[in-house]
Formats: C-alpha cells, structure tokens, sequence
C-alpha cells in the first residue's frame, strides 16, 4: 500500500498555519494597544481607532515578512484595501447569523473561521501577491 504523501499540500497546510500564529501574535499585539490605551484614559472608541491603525502596520509588516516573505511596503495600500473588503464581508455575514435569531456573540464566533480563510486567501493572492514582471526581474538579476 503506498502511501498519499504530497509534500506541497503540507507545505500549504503549514503556511496557513503559520498565518494563523502569527493572526494570534497580532491579535494580542492590537489588544495590548487598545488595553494600554484604556488604562492611559483614553475613550474605548479612540482607544480601539488607534488600537486597529496600530494593529494594520503591525501586521502589514509581521504577515508579509513571517508568513508571506514579502518586505515590498509599496503594498500596504494593497493590504488595508483588503482588511476593508474582509471587514464588509465579516460583517455582512455577522449580520446575516443574527437575522437568523442568533446573538451577536455567537454569531462572531461563528463568522471567525470564514473571516480567518477569507483573510488568508485575500492577503496571499492579493495583498502580497508578487506579479509576474517582479519575478522575472528577480530571475535575471
């Protein structure tokens, strides 16, 4: 019997999974901003404002370095485009769980994967997608 080992689908599983902790890392980090912020005195809407502006070049410049191996900070416009998309999309969805009579908790929890897998494919093959004229560059430097 031989085995169905396919090193790529590991390596796919194993870059999801290292966006997912390095998700973890900048979730904390966010938090730890917004947290700190409340206990300076300031209101928890300007307190979480700053707390997300924060948290976005965190990790515009954690997930393109640790998990996308792309440093190019011409793509921050790129990357917050998306985090507006995922935040309609998760939102939209939240919406919908809640019209059909769940809480507003559940219904987060329940919209998380989604909004995790949808992050994770608009990062990979929008935010930090290297186009074709930039590989061929590489290629012949």
């Amino acid at each position: 019997m031989r085995s169905s080992f396919c090193p790529v689908s590991v390596m796919k599983v194993m870059h999801f999974f290292r966006f997912v902790l390095v998700g973890i890392l900048n979730t904390s980090f966010s938090y730890t901003i917004y947290a700190g912020l409340l206990f300076v005195g300031l209101n928890y809407a300007l307190a979480n404002f700053l707390a997300l502006l924060i948290g976005i070049l965190f990790s515009f410049k954690t997930q393109g370095r640790l998990v996308f191996n792309n440093t190019d900070n011409r793509l921050l416009g790129r990357f917050v485009l998306s985090w507006a998309l995922i935040y309609l999309c998760t939102i939209t969805l939240i919406g919908r769980i809640i019209a059909l009579g769940l809480d507003a908790y559940s219904a987060g929890v329940i919209a998380l994967p989604f909004s995790v897998v949808l992050s994770y494919l608009i990062q990979k093959h929008f935010a930090f997608r290297q186009s074709e004229i930039h590989h061929s560059e590489i290629d012949h430097v």
